[in-house]
Parts: structure tokens; C-alpha cells; sequence
């Protein structure tokens, strides 16, 4: 059903297809129906995308034997591409692979060369820079990731630093809390100032009332003396 529905508008429309007949298993169990699709997505990327109208398709050979441009595809791909079996002097192989006769080794060339070799090329491009795509969104992903980590470390290292807060009596919370201020730091450096040293102002109310208290009672151990 996805074949049936399958249309050309777009180059990516044949890349979807192509990247099917990576599964060699699928391609075997369904090949009769991805056949027609092939031909149709040249016969679309011929005429649409590079407006070519000069190339007959399907395409036969010279005793007017129909040739299989999937199962030449294939056959190439699967020799490694059109440089190294040209390179190769494989051509005749492939002819043969596909039911011809070695002889016609040079026909298949031209074949692959007419309706396959730049649409090949297009699909190539488009799979790299896709896969570069991916991966430049994989490293973003990760240096966000690093980023977070480290700052998150950075952070706790911090906070390790921090002193405990004292214990504060809870008669006197609001009055220290008020008067309270930080002063003096450690070092002159950032973790200097995290480990600051909590001092308090002086409290002058509560020093009187302690010297009022000491003097009464000095005062009253005076009286019972004397």
C-alpha cells in the first residue's frame, strides 16, 4: 500500500523509494510492484526534474528485450557503483548478471548512463548532506548536554564551598536577623566569598542591660556583707 501511494513531486520522493531498496528482503518479497515505481520515479525525475524528453522508457535492447533498470540498479550497486565496475572492465558481468549476453556489456552502460547514473547522483548528495545534517544536530545536542554538565558541576562545586548556616536561637530569629550583615572575606577570589564569615553588629541595648545587671548585682553581694 505505501508503494501504490507513492508519488514524484519532489527528489525526496525518490529518495524515500531508494532508501527502501536498501532492505535487499524487501525488495525480493515485493520487487514486481517496486519495478513499476522505479520506472516511474525515472520516468518523473527524466522528464520533471531534469527536462529530458528524448529518453524512451521502458528501455529495450537491441532484440527488443526490455531492460530491468531496477535490476540494473542493483547490479551495479551491488558491484559497487558505476567508477569501479567501469574501472573494473565489468560491465559484460553485469550484462550477463541480468539475463544479456556479455556482449552486450557496453549496451548496459550507456543504459545505466542515460537513466541512472545522475539520478544516482542526486540521491548520493542528498544522503550525505542529510547524514551531515544529522550529525551536526547530534554534536549540538551533545555540547548542550556538556554544557548543562558542566554547569550543573560547576554549581554543585559551589555550593560545596558554602560554610553550614549557624544555629540561631529562636528568641533572639528576628532580632539577628535584621541586624545581621557579612564582612571580611576569606580570600579575594570567588570561593573566598563563598565561604565569608557571618559576623553581628554590636548590640548595644543588650550589652547595657548585662552591665545594668552585673552592677545590681555587685550592689546587692555589697549590701548583704556589710
Amino acid at each position: 500500500m505505501i508503494l501504490q501511494a507513492m508519488s514524484f513531486k519532489e527528489f525526496q520522493d525518490c529518495k524515500a523509494l531508494m532508501d527502501m531498496l536498501e532492505d535487499d528482503g524487501y525488495v525480493g518479497k515485493y520487487k514486481y510492484f517496486i519495478e513499476k515505481k522505479f520506472e516511474e520515479m525515472v520516468d518523473w525525475f527524466l522528464k520533471v526534474k531534469l527536462e529530458i524528453n528524448t529518453r524512451p522508457l521502458p528501455a529495450y535492447a537491441e532484440d527488443n528485450k526490455k531492460i530491468s533498470l531496477l535490476d540494473l540498479y542493483l547490479a551495479v550497486r551491488r558491484e559497487g557503483g558505476h567508477r569501479r565496475v567501469t574501472d573494473n572492465h565489468m560491465w559484460a558481468v553485469i550484462s550477463k548478471d541480468m539475463g544479456l549476453e556479455y556482449h552486450d556489456g557496453e549496451l548496459m552502460r550507456l543504459m545505466y548512463a542515460m537513466y541512472l547514473d545522475v539520478l544516482v547522483y542526486y540521491y548520493k548528495i542528498k544522503s550525505t548532506k542529510e547524514k551531515v545534517a544529522k550529525k551536526e544536530i547530534g554534536e549540538d545536542i551533545g555540547m548542550k548536554r556538556r554544557t548543562r554538565s558542566v554547569e550543573m558541576e560547576a554549581s554543585t562545586s559551589m555550593m560545596s564551598h558554602e560554610e553550614p548556616e549557624q544555629a540561631v536561637d529562636e528568641h533572639d530569629a528576628p532580632e539577628q536577623a535584621a541586624d545581621e550583615h557579612y564582612a571580611f572575606f576569606v580570600e579575594n577570589d570567588w570561593y573566598g566569598l563563598k565561604r565569608l564569615k557571618k559576623r553581628k553588629k554590636f548590640d548595644f541595648k543588650r550589652a547595657e542591660k548585662a552591665v545594668n545587671e552585673a552592677n545590681e548585682s555587685v550592689q546587692k553581694n555589697s549590701r548583704r556583707e556589710n
